[in-house]
C-alpha cells in the first residue's frame, strides 16, 4: 500500500469565457496546491472556461442570443492537445503534481464543430493520461454538449493509485459506477456543477458503495464573475449574489467528509488520504468483490 498523501479540490471561478486567463489561473492554482504538498489536484466541471448557466435561463427559441453565446464558448474551448493543454502539462511537470481539470472540449477528431464536457487528466511528469467525456448531458445542457463515448470510461493506474472520473450527474448512472468499480478504482474524481445537499449525500453514498475516496469539486461562481456585457446576466433575479455556492468536498470510504464542504467562497480544499482505508471499508462490503454475485447478475462493459 502507498503511504498517506495529500489531495486537493480547487473550488475556483474561471475567468468567464476567457480561456487564456483561465489557464493562467489554473496554472497558479496548480503551483499553490503543489506548494501545500498535494500530489493530486482536481478542478471543477468545465472550469475552462465556465459553466454555460444560460441554458437554464434562455429559451431555445432565442436562437440569435444562443448562437452568439455558443460561438464564444466554442472559441474558448480546448482541443486535445493544443496550447492550453501544453500549458497545463508544463505546470503539472514543473510542480510534480497530477492534475485533473474540467473543460469544454472540441470534437477535433471529427467535425471540430461540436463541444463535449470533458475532464483532462495529466500525470506529474506532464503527460496526458486520458480525456474522459461525459456520457450524457442533463436537461438544458443537451443544447450545448454532445454525448461522450464509452471507451473513455476507464480507471487509470497512476502514482497515487487507481483513478477514475465521472462528471456531475454521470455519477448517478449505476452502471457507469459499476464499470469503474469493476476496474478497481480507488479515487473517484467528480467535477460537478451540483452544489445541493442531495449531491453531498450522493457523494457520501458513492464513497461507501465503492469503498473509495471521492473528490467532488464544484465551481464557486459569483454574479461579479459574469461580464456585464453578457446580456443573460440580466435574467437572474434582483439581489442574486452567488450563481453557484460550490460546496466542494473530499470524502473517505466510510462516507465521512475529510474536507469541506466549502460554501460561497473560492479556495483550495486539502485532505490527507490513506488507501489502506479502502481495504478496511471492503472487509464488510466489496461491491465488485464478495458482494458482486456474478452467479446472479451479469455485467458486461465493452470499453
Amino acid at each position: 500500500m502507498k503511504k498517506p498523501f495529500k489531495v486537493a479540490a480547487a473550488q475556483l471561478s474561471p475567468v468567464y469565457l476567457n480561456k487564456k486567463k483561465t489557464i493562467e489561473k489554473a496554472c497558479d492554482a496548480i503551483a499553490e496546491a503543489a506548494r501545500e504538498g498535494a500530489r493530486l489536484v482536481l478542478f471543477p466541471e468545465v472550469f475552462i472556461s465556465g459553466y454555460p448557466d444560460w441554458v437554464w435561463l434562455i429559451p431555445n427559441s432565442q436562437g440569435s442570443e444562443l448562437n452568439a453565446l455558443y460561438t464564444m464558448l466554442y472559441e474558448n474551448a480546448v482541443s486535445v492537445p493544443d496550447d492550453s493543454t501544453d500549458a497545463l502539462c508544463k505546470a503539472a511537470r514543473d510542480h510534480g503534481i497530477m492534475v485533473a481539470v474540467g473543460m469544454h472540449e472540441r470534437n477535433s477528431e471529427r467535425s471540430n464543430g461540436s463541444l463535449l464536457n470533458s475532464v483532462l487528466m495529466i500525470d506529474e511528469t506532464g503527460e496526458i493520461i486520458a480525456t474522459h467525456r461525459k456520457l450524457i448531458p442533463t436537461g438544458g445542457e443537451r443544447l450545448i454538449w454532445g454525448q461522450g463515448e464509452g471507451h473513455t470510461l476507464k480507471v487509470h493506474e497512476t502514482s497515487v493509485g487507481k483513478v477514475g472520473a465521472l462528471i456531475c450527474w454521470e455519477n448517478y448512472i449505476p452502471l457507469a459506477r459499476t464499470a469503474l468499480y469493476e476496474q478497481g478504482m480507488q479515487i473517484l474524481l467528480s467535477p460537478t456543477w451540483d452544489k445541493s445537499a442531495n449531491w453531498q449525500q450522493s457523494m457520501q453514498h458513492i464513497a461507501r458503495e465503492g469503498g473509495l475516496f471521492v473528490i467532488s469539486c464544484c465551481m464557486a461562481l459569483h454574479m461579479k464573475d459574469i461580464p456585464d456585457e453578457l446580456d443573460f446576466k440580466k435574467r437572474y433575479p434582483d439581489g442574486r449574489e452567488w450563481i453557484n455556492a460550490g460546496n466542494s468536498c473530499i470524502i473517505a470510504p466510510n462516507g465521512k467528509c475529510l474536507a469541506g464542504p466549502l460554501n460561497e467562497e473560492e479556495g483550495i480544499l486539502y485532505a490527507d488520504i490513506d488507501l489502506s482505508a479502502i481495504i478496511a471499508a471492503k472487509r464488510m462490503f466489496d461491491v465488485a468483490g464478495h458482494y458482486a454475485r456474478p452467479d446472479v447478475f451479469e455485467f458486461k462493459y465493452p470499453g
